[in-house]
C-alpha cells in the first residue's frame, strides 16, 4: 500500500450528504432532491499557534475537538439549507453547486456569519458536554448520596447513568426518519474510510461489502469520555453536590484530553489480537449512531471523499511547484 493510502481521514454526516476532512480541504457532498450532487468546499486554515497545540498530547485532543466542531457546524449548517430549500420547492441547487464548486459559501455566507457559525457550533459541544457532566452527577448524589460513602462506586453509578441517559437519547432521536438517514450517511461515511484505508477501489459495490463500524469514530470517543471520566473523578473527593459538579467541570478539559489520547491508542491496536478488544465499548455505541446505508447514500459518500482528494492532491502539487 502507498503512503498516500495510509493517509488518515476523518469525516462526518450531514444532512443528506456526507463531510470529509482532508489535508488542505474540507469537502461536503449532498444530493439535492433532484438527485443532483452538490458540494461545499472550505480549504483548511490554522494559525501557527494552533497548529503548535495539536502536536502537544492531552492538549492537542481539546483543539482539535474545538476546531472539528466549529469546522463540522459550517457544513452542516451548508446541509440544513439545501435541506430546506429542497423542501420549501425552491429553484437553486444549480447556482449553489457552481458557488460551491469554486470554494465559496452559498449566497448570504459572509465571513462574519461563518464566524459567527464556527463559534456556535463550539458553544453547542462546549454547553451539551457540561449538561452531559452536571446532570448525571447531580441525578446520583440525588438519589445515593447518602446510600454510601465509597467514592469510587459513586463514579460508577454515575458513569452508568451517563450511558443510560446516552443510549436512551440516541435511540429515541434514531427514530425520527431525519436522523435515521443522518445515521445512514453515518455509516456511509465510515464504509468508505475501511474501504480506502483496505486499498480496494471506491466503487459502490466495494464500499457496500465494508462494515459501517470504525475504530476511530467520535461515537467512540463519547464512550471512551465516559470510562475516562469515572477513572479521572475516582482520584478527588467531594463535600458537597456542588463540589462534586465543580470538580467535574474543572476536570473535563483533562477527561476529553485523555479521552482522546486513548482513542488514538485503541486504533492503533485494532489488529492487535487481545489488545483490540480495548475499542469495543465504542463499536457498539456505534450500533446505535450508526445504519446500513443505500446504494445512492454510498454514492454520495464516494463523491465527497474523491472530490476531498481531487481538491488535496492538487493544494499538495501548487506547494510543490
Amino acid at each position: 500500500m502507498s503512503q498516500e493510502a495510509r493517509n488518515i481521514y476523518g469525516g462526518q454526516a450531514v444532512i443528506e450528504g456526507v463531510m470529509f476532512a482532508g489535508k488542505n480541504v474540507n469537502v461536503t457532498a449532498v444530493r439535492r432532491k433532484n438527485d443532483e450532487i452538490v458540494f461545499y468546499e472550505v480549504p483548511k486554515t490554522s494559525a501557527n499557534w494552533v497548529r503548535s497545540l495539536k502536536k502537544i498530547p492531552l492538549i492537542r485532543g481539546v483543539v482539535g475537538i474545538a476546531e472539528s466542531s466549529a469546522k463540522g457546524s459550517q457544513h452542516l449548517n451548508f446541509s440544513i439549507e439545501a435541506y430546506a430549500e429542497d423542501e420549501a420547492g425552491e429553484e437553486g441547487a444549480a447556482k449553489d453547486s457552481k458557488q460551491a464548486a469554486s470554494g465559496e459559501p452559498k449566497s448570504g455566507w459572509s465571513l462574519s456569519m461563518l464566524f459567527g457559525v464556527a463559534i456556535a457550533g463550539i458553544i453547542s459541544f462546549v454547553v451539551g458536554k457540561v449538561v452531559f457532566t452536571a446532570v448525571p452527577a447531580i441525578v446520583e448524589e440525588l438519589l445515593f448520596g447518602k446510600a454510601f460513602e465509597n467514592v469510587i462506586v459513586h463514579n460508577f453509578i454515575e458513569g452508568a447513568i451517563k450511558i443510560l441517559f446516552l443510549l436512551t437519547y440516541l435511540y429515541v432521536i434514531s427514530m425520527t426518519p431525519l436522523i435515521k438517514r443522518l445515521f445512514q450517511y453515518h455509516g456511509a461515511e465510515h464504509k468508505v474510510i475501511s474501504a480506502y484505508e483496505a486499498g480496494v477501489e471506491l466503487t459502490v459495490s466495494n464500499v457496500q461489502k465494508f462494515t459501517r463500524l470504525h475504530y476511530r469514530c467520535g461515537s467512540s470517543f463519547i464512550i471512551l469520555s465516559v470510562i475516562v471520566g469515572v477513572i479521572v473523578y475516582s482520584f478527588f473527593t467531594w463535600d458537597s453536590l456542588w463540589e462534586r459538579v465543580y470538580i467535574r467541570l474543572l476536570l473535563l478539559p483533562l477527561v476529553l484530553g485523555l479521552s482522546y489520547e486513548v482513542l488514538r491508542f485503541t486504533n492503533a491496536l485494532r489488529d492487535t489480537p487481545v489488545l483490540r478488544y480495548l475499542g469495543y465499548p465504542g463499536l457498539w455505541l456505534q450500533l446505535l449512531t450508526t445504519k446500513e446505508p443505500t446504494d445512492d447514500q454510498v454514492a454520495v459518500s464516494i463523491a465527497s471523499f474523491n472530490r476531498m482528494r481531487e481538491l488535496d492532491g492538487q493544494s499538495a502539487a501548487v506547494k510543490v511547484v
